[in-house]
């Protein structure tokens, strides 16, 4: 299994927004620091704000900021949002299949016990966990810490 860039963007802005909690950020910082490309990230962003994550703050001044305390957002729901739509195999995309075994095969059943198992399990993953006490993470993300890929002099 792999994530899409999409769903990896989307936890890296939470947690940029989780880590620099109270204060509005903006796409091209959290581009930066997580070295995205900041047409990607928008997407990204409108998906998470659509959906309630994130809250946006039009104008000079303006940027994006949790629309959630960080404890109320489970990491099983974000890729839900993000993973959900795309077949896991060729054989759950009824419409693209062209798997012979598709109509005898019990691999699908099984493959979805498990991906119901991965989403459970991070269902249990609030963003309050990725970043809480993470003084690494915490330090690579504050926004008055230097970004990623710059270096020293």
């Amino acid at each position: 299994m792999r994530l899409t860039t999409r769903t990896n963007l989307a936890m890296r802005t939470l947690m940029y927004c989780a880590v620099n909690e109270g204060q509005i950020v903006r796409k091209s910082e959290i581009a930066k620091a997580c070295n995205a490309s900041e047409n990607h990230l928008a997407q990204v962003i409108n998906v998470l704000s659509h959906n309630g994550y994130l809250k946006t703050v039009r104008g000079r001044n303006g940027g994006i900021q949790l629309g959630r305390a960080k404890d109320a957002i489970s990491v099983g729901g974000v890729f839900r949002r993000f993973e959900s739509h795309l077949p896991f195999a060729e054989c759950f995309d009824r419409d693209h299949n062209t798997c012979p075994l598709a109509n005898s095969c019990r691999l699908p059943r099984y493959l979805v016990g498990a991906l119901g198992a991965f989403y459970t399990y991070l269902d249990s993953i609030s963003l309050a966990d990725l970043v809480n006490d993470n003084v690494e993470l915490n330090s690579l993300l504050a926004m008055s810490a230097p970004l990623l890929g710059e270096i020293d002099s």
